[in-house]
């Protein structure tokens, strides 16, 4: 704990077990973004205050390169996958949509609506875009743990149509 608080300016001791990290606003998910990637590379789990959420070791998807990315601004590097699920969960006009990507690849992504959510993926390579509505949070939790974890069973589960 103490190489993260020795390589994070504004990193002050709490507790000898916890340490509190306070940002600028207008700052806040630049520097989030690198507190997230250096609390996972000190080994140490990390929570968002701002937001509600936990940052675990693991689980992790199968992708390490993949970004977690939300309406509201926050971009994580390789999620692990409950941080995930409960991003999902706070979907809201403030906070519209949460994207899964592998950059140059492929990536899902999904918005709220007035009856359920909207569930797109797109294979990049291919250049092919898919959309559907699913009716529940669960619905869409379920498909973005699969593609975290590289199944596609989610494909199989819904009716898309081609955008």
């Amino acid at each position: 704990m103490t190489a993260f608080a020795d390589r994070l300016p504004g990193a002050g001791w709490l507790s000898p077990d916890h340490l509190l990290v306070r940002v600028d606003l207008e700052r806040a998910d630049e520097v989030s973004a690198e507190v997230f990637a250096l609390a996972a590379e000190c080994g140490l789990v990390c929570y968002d205050p701002q937001r509600g959420l936990v940052h675990n070791l693991s689980p992790r998807g199968v992708y390490p390169t993949m970004e977690m990315r939300t309406g509201d601004g926050m971009i994580v590097v390789g999620p692990d996958l409950r941080l995930i699920s409960d991003t999902l969960a706070t979907m809201s006009p403030q906070n519209p949509f949460t994207a899964l990507v592998v950059f140059g690849e492929h990536f899902v992504q999904s918005s709220p609506e007035t009856s359920g959510y909207e569930l797109e993926y797109k294979d990049s390579v291919r250049n092919r875009m898919f959309r559907t509505h699913v009716p529940d949070l669960g619905a869409v939790q379920d498909a973005f743990t699969e593609y975290a974890t590289g199944e596609r069973a989610f494909l199989e589960r819904h009716d898309w149509r081609l955008v």
